[in-house]
């Protein structure tokens, strides 16, 4: 497999302590790569490292296969785009202003291109309207537009739908999919909105500490996420006894709910239930979510 992205042992530390501690991982070619992690797992560090704003202090990453201490790697980060923590945009310009003053910077020989970028980012009717008095939604995907003036086939994204409202988070979404699916862009995108990276990405990294916890496929992440049966009972504790009786894998949520991981006899349950004069209130099919995933790997609390 071809790799846009790896990483060996990659470490940073600061005077507060390390953000990064080891990771390692690795961004197939054509990958909408979900990175997981919760605020201050060390993603935007991450971020930072791989697009040249800070220097590692340990360990090494590579692009198109160049090491991040290679001459060369300045011609690999070339074809990079990235969106880090906000929009790079000049407020006071226009959209069409705001992508000229980009194709100057990277020393373009012209303006061709521009009316697509525009177009593709949905923003082709916004004329001389200046960058500030955009929503948030257009302002972020002015930001992509700029970090795609390059032509890069490769997109690192820092939280792209954070404080959006539900239209601008699908215009996001179906942006990043036609750059992957029409332009085969690999995307590299951390979010905590965990729902919406679900219905994005090929693969995940799961990120805890500074370090990779795992890295896995869509599918794989599907076949891994059980199938269960959310029981609510009058009496968790009575429930947990008949399960134990009964052989069952289970996980209480609370002292009326808990989910069972696998097929169960309905009736049997009822009359063991009655017996420890516990009353089963409802039953109900459910799939293991991408956050509910993400905690059983790195424990409860906030996840980001």
């Amino acid at each position: 497999m071809e790799y846009v992205l790896r990483t060996a042992d990659l470490s940073k530390r600061y005077r507060q302590g390390r953000a990064l501690n080891g990771l390692t991982m690795a961004v197939p070619k054509g990958a909408i790569y979900g990175l997981v992690g919760r605020n201050g797992a060390g993603k935007t560090t991450l971020i930072r490292l791989i697009c040249g704003l800070q220097a590692p202090s340990g360990g090494e990453y590579r692009l198109y296969g160049r090491r991040h201490t290679d001459r060369e790697i300045s011609r690999a980060r070339r074809r990079m785009g990235a969106v880090v923590e906000t929009p790079s945009i000049y407020l006071d310009m226009s959209a069409r202003d705001n992508l000229k003053q980009q194709y100057r910077v990277l020393g373009l020989p012209s303006f061709e291109g521009i009316d697509e970028l525009l177009d593709l980012v949905g923003l082709s009717d916004t004329g001389k309207k200046k960058a500030r008095h955009f929503s948030l939604g257009m302002k972020q995907r002015l930001g992509i537009a700029v970090a795609l003036a390059g032509d890069p086939d490769f997109l690192v994204l820092d939280e792209p739908v954070n404080g959006l409202d539900p239209q601008g988070i699908i215009e996001i979404r179906e942006l990043i999919l036609r750059l992957n699916r029409e332009r085969q862009i690999t995307v590299l995108i951390s979010s905590h909105i965990l729902d919406e990276l679900a219905r994005l990405a090929t693969h995940y990294g799961f990120i805890d500490g500074g370090r990779m916890v795992k890295e896995i496929s869509a599918a794989e992440l599907e076949a891994a996420c059980r199938k269960c049966v959310r029981l609510t009972v009058t009496d968790a504790a009575a429930l947990a006894r008949v399960l134990d009786a009964m052989g069952a894998e289970y996980k209480v949520l609370d002292g009326r709910t808990a989910d069972v991981y696998e097929k169960l006899n309905v009736s049997q349950l009822t009359l063991a239930l009655a017996a420890q004069d516990c009353e089963l209130l409802d039953i109900r099919e459910r799939d293991e979510s991408l956050e509910s995933y993400f905690v059983s790997l790195v424990g409860g609390g906030r996840h980001a």
